[in-house]
């Protein structure tokens, strides 16, 4: 893991949580979760690397959760099982082996815990390790319903351990969009992120929260908001009727938020060009459905599809964010800013405006850059800060 490079710029050590350990270290199976507040996301380490005595010892639970866990891609109407980011020829803690990544809705854990329950997991497990507020909200539904309790890990020191060694091993884990606004040019692009420091990390899950990261414990929390992917999410069930972020992502990707939102060249006639503010800019979000300086118009608002409501709300929330970590990159003399989290799954308009928006404002001195793993760093992190990695 590549050490810090930078010297002289301010800091803060965070304090790691130091809980019991959540099994033994040869005890399988290994998991690591992260309780967000919309979305749940389990981490499963399957070892490849069994010898004939582990398998002749193994328990016939043990085999039932394996199979279970690996040969199926949804998990009852609501868990799924990410196989296009399964990770093979891992090793951790000395043992080689695979990686799956899993996720539910956090609404769901109900069913979750009925789901491990059933499976015979809680034989088998005493103690699960996660982070994020879930495993303190939940951590009486674990012991009540499963008899497990749960070591919880700093949510951020996870996130960025988490980040750094899926980074590591992954070749191909960093990437930026080239020419974002440009269809016909637009591509993934791979990113050279072996020497990371300093960056800034804009993690988006149901809220926002951004750090400054200077080295692998030496990182601060400087900025967040309350606006993000969960804020996206409910504006567009009210708004659209919609039921999942999935199908509010399709519904964005259809949508034109220029029906909806009032531009610069809606009010100058044109660019702003003083203050380089081009005439596509949003000037007001939702502004359009009304008439300029009357009140509202129920003609426009009745020409405005659920689709341009989806779109115009995607937009709006993914530009305070893009504003919010510039102005953060800009405080901090940061020109590399990684955005991450569960926000970003198939959702390429948000990554495209943000990568325009950082190479735009910044006049080609900052880049936004991705990750392929996106929201599955926490609960990372806790398995490798179980075994001290």
């Amino acid at each position: 893991m590549a050490s810090n490079r930078q010297t002289g710029e301010p800091s803060t050590r965070q304090s790691h949580f130091h809980p019991p350990p959540c099994e033994s270290i040869n005890s399988m199976p290994w998991f690591g979760m992260d309780i967000g507040g919309t979305l749940s996301k389990l981490v499963y380490f399957e070892p490849k690397d069994i010898t004939r005595d582990e398998a002749d010892a193994e328990v016939e639970a043990l085999k039932n959760i394996r199979r279970y866990l690996t040969k199926n891609s949804a998990y009852g109407k609501t868990g799924h099982r990410d196989a296009h980011l399964q990770m093979d020829n891992v090793f951790i803690r000395g043992r080689k082996g695979t990686l799956h990544f899993i996720r539910f809705p956090t609404s769901e854990m109900g069913n979750f815990l009925a789901l491990a329950k059933s499976k015979g997991m809680a034989n088998l497990v005493t103690t699960v390790c996660a982070t994020g507020g879930g495993a303190y909200k939940f951590e009486n539904n674990f012991k009540k319903e499963v008899n497990m309790s749960l070591a919880k890990f700093d949510e951020l020191n996870a996130l960025i351990r988490g980040m750094l060694y899926i980074e590591t091993i992954n070749p191909h884990e960093c990437y930026y969009w080239s020419h974002p606004t440009q269809d016909d040019l637009c591509r993934k692009v791979p990113f050279d992120f072996s020497k990371p420091y300093p960056f800034l990390l804009v993690n988006i899950g149901s809220g926002v929260s951004i750090l400054a990261v200077y080295g692998p414990d030496n990182y601060k929390r400087i900025s967040g908001t309350s606006l993000g992917g969960g804020t996206f999410l409910g504006l567009c069930c009210l708004l659209t009727g919609c039921n999942s972020f999935e199908e509010a992502i399709e519904l964005a990707t259809e949508g034109d938020n220029t029906r909806v939102d009032k531009l610069v060249k809606d009010i100058y006639g044109g660019d702003y060009s003083r203050f380089g503010l081009p005439g596509d800019l949003v000037a007001s979000s939702f502004l359009h459905v009304c008439s300029f300086g009357q009140m509202n118009s129920e003609d426009r608002r009745n020409a405005v599809s659920r689709e341009d409501l989806a779109r115009a709300t995607l937009v709006t929330i993914t530009n305070n964010i893009g504003s919010i970590a510039r102005m953060c990159a800009v405080n901090e003399n940061i020109e590399r800013v990684v955005f991450v989290g569960n926000f970003l799954r198939v959702n390429p308009i948000s990554m495209k405006l943000l990568a325009y928006a950082m190479d735009y404002w910044s006049n080609g001195t900052m880049k936004a850059l991705f990750l392929e793993h996106e929201g599955y760093f926490g609960a990372v992190g806790c398995l490798l800060l179980n075994g001290g990695s």
